[in-house]
């Protein structure tokens, strides 16, 4: 049976038809959910993808996290749903509390659009199973309030633990505490990320690899065993 992978439409959100084609790329069936309904249409996991969701008033997915298929997600994570949230769904995740810290204002106050190297520093995550510990990727990068924040106890237990899934290299686009660009949950069913892996998937475009597609292929391994 085919794996069934949600994406969730907000309004502002860009990166939804982008994220489905990488999930079918990957060998699944995207199934298009909308952010008013609490029906998760029973998927297998969810993405939430990039863009702007309610244009990021008040905070970035400040407002997204109370939109009622968020109500669903929530408990269903909890419960051990895999969801990949990516840059404004990384935001909507910090938000809901799926994922601890904040994410505020790049440090140099502009938008930054370009193709970052990142470490992927775990690899045994529901979505990053498909990649090495330590392997240098390059992923599209795009986004405002990307700097990753959080207390230092909170930190420090991200690090002590292996809870952050990737790191910067080379640059630190946004003033991200630790180069984080990517952390998970303790359960590792829970990940979010700045960068777009839906961007790069296909050789013809974004950074011309394809070294977003583990994310998709990562998580129909986890399916198939769970």
């Amino acid at each position: 049976m085919t794996a069934r992978i949600g994406v969730v439409t907000f309004p502002g959100s860009l990166d939804d038809r982008d994220t489905q084609r990488a999930i079918r790329l990957a060998g699944a069936e995207p199934v298009a959910l909308w952010h008013k309904d609490k029906d998760l249409k029973q998927v297998d996991a969810v993405v939430l993808c990039g863009g702007f969701s309610y244009g990021d008033y008040l905070r970035a997915g400040a407002i997204a996290r109370f939109s009622p298929v968020m109500d669903t997600i929530i408990e269903q994570a909890r419960a051990g749903l895999p969801v990949l949230g990516i840059c404004n769904g990384f935001q909507i995740l910090t938000e809901a509390h799926l994922l601890p810290g904040a994410m505020l204002g790049n440090d140099h106050l502009h938008f930054i659009c370009r193709d970052q190297k990142l470490r992927v520093e775990n690899a045994d995550t529901a979505w990053t199973a498909d990649y090495e510990a330590g392997q240098e990727i390059h992923i599209p990068l795009k986004n405002m309030d990307g700097r990753y924040v959080a207390d230092r106890y909170t930190l420090d237990q991200l690090e002590a633990e292996g809870r952050v899934a990737f790191r910067y290299l080379d640059f630190n686009p946004n003033g991200s505490l630790n180069d984080i660009a990517g952390i998970t949950n303790e359960a590792g069913n829970v990940v979010g990320l700045m960068p777009h892996p839906e961007h790069a998937v296909e050789p013809l475009i974004g950074t011309g690899r394809t070294d977003g597609l583990p994310f998709f292929t990562s998580i129909l391994k986890k399916l198939v065993t769970a």
